[in-house]
């Protein structure tokens, strides 16, 4: 079968299937109910005691178990990163009901990338090394460290043999990964790619630097509220944890195996801020032109975008330059635009969280049913656009959304996802 093109005769990259792990929930379904519902996923953080810590809170994953997703010796050789990462990943395949096999492992890819790798890992080996000694360093320290092993250890679990690689670009890693292997797919290198990202940073070195960054939300006796992008209170972001895997394929792929075509990978901007390594450029204008490449790449004008999941960090200076940014790219219609960031649910899952929110934006093109920013409680006048304050929203069929993603290091990626073509349904 010839490969399906768009009409400026580019192969075409459709989503098929969609893992998710975060602390809203283990598993898409899961994830979508609750989300919905307005619920969020942020304690006080019980992986190591936080008392001494000046932020307390985290979104933290719980109730998963690595070995409903593989063996118990494989799982203790891996960091909790590497672990997400598969289990998402073999989400991704059951909803897509794809399997990889001897006969079309090569033109199967595994783009999963990390913002921070094995932070768990690296921390327990310092801790061996100092307090017991350089014999008592595991051996599998270094693999589990690496950012890049989750990505390895999809591939060599799920015998993927096709383009392969790791994108680190801080909190714009998710969304690289998904633009990065829909490009791989138009160019013809692969048929099936598992991409996105996974985060693991719950630990003490990690809560710790980014506390004595002034990033962090210090919201303890009140956890529950402690994310809340654009509101007028908000005191800095909750670090998360979790993973976003999807199924891309070449279109003309999924539709001759009857596979469930879910959205279609239209659009992706890629930018670099070059102004500061962290805070984002003056008026958002990287966070601009990213966006502007995804709807210029997809063919779109601004108005055709229906929904906007949004960076949202819940920083006072992200979620105001991005409002900047979001009115620079939209124009008037901005005041009609609907935008949520579900950061305020799941916190910053950093590396996870371009893909995490990707998936959510596909689903909301898919069900016509718009997720919240929760935690919305006093509107910010520098952030005085509509973003679906804390009830999820019934919409009519959408045409174009869009998930934007900003990374420290100046790093921004857009995505724009249409619904299926009529031959896809």
């Amino acid at each position: 079968m010839m490969a399906e093109r768009s009409p400026d005769g580019a192969v075409r990259a459709v989503v098929t299937g969609l893992g998710v792990i975060s602390a809203v929930g283990v598993g898409m379904q899961e994830n979508w109910r609750r989300l919905l519902a307005g619920e969020g996923g942020v304690e006080r953080i019980s992986h190591f005691d936080a008392t001494p810590f000046a932020s307390q809170v985290a979104a933290e994953v719980r109730g998963f178990d690595p070995q409903n997703y593989m063996e118990r010796k494989e799982a203790r050789r891996m960091d909790r990163f590497a672990q997400f990462a598969v289990a998402a990943a073999r989400d991704a395949l059951a909803w897509a009901q794809f399997a990889i096999t001897p006969a079309n492992a090569e033109r199967v890819g595994v783009i999963v990338g990390s913002a921070m790798g094995g932070m768990g890992a690296l921390e327990e080996a310092y801790a061996a090394l100092h307090e017991r000694g350089p014999g008592r360093v595991s051996p599998f320290f270094v693999p589990m460290m690496l950012a890049d092993l989750a990505a390895g250890q999809i591939a060599i679990l799920l015998g993927a043999k096709g383009p392969s690689w790791a994108p680190v670009s801080a909190c714009a890693t998710g969304a690289h990964a998904i633009g990065e292997a829909a490009a791989i797919i138009r160019r013809g290198d692969a048929d099936v790619i598992l991409a996105g990202g996974s985060e693991a940073p719950i630990t003490p070195a990690v809560v710790a630097g980014y506390a004595s960054m002034g990033a962090l939300s210090t919201r303890n006796d009140d956890p529950h509220h402690a994310s809340r992008p654009f509101d007028h209170e908000r005191d800095g972001f909750v670090l998360g944890e979790g993973a976003g895997i999807m199924l891309l394929e070449r279109a003309d792929h999924a539709l001759a195996r009857g596979a469930p075509i879910l959205a279609e990978v239209a659009g992706y901007g890629a930018s670099t801020d070059a102004h500061h390594i962290v805070e984002p450029a003056p008026g958002g204008a990287g966070a601009e032109r990213a966006m502007c490449l995804a709807l210029r790449s997809a063919g779109l004008e601004p108005a055709v975008v229906g929904y906007l999941n949004a960076h949202g960090t819940s920083t006072p200076t992200n979620d105001r330059l991005e409002t900047a940014a979001i009115k620079a790219v939209f124009g008037a219609q901005a005041a009609h635009l609907e935008i949520s960031s579900t950061k305020g649910a799941t916190g910053h899952t950093l590396g996870a969280g371009g893909a995490i929110e990707a998936a959510y934006a596909v689903l909301a093109l898919h069900t016509c049913v718009l997720p919240p920013t929760i935690n919305y409680c006093t509107p910010d006048p520098a952030c005085d656009l509509d973003y679906i304050p804390n009830v999820a929203r019934d919409v009519r069929a959408l045409d174009a959304v869009m998930s934007t993603s900003l990374g420290f290091g100046g790093h921004n990626a857009s995505l724009v996802f249409t619904p299926p073509r009529e031959t896809c349904w």
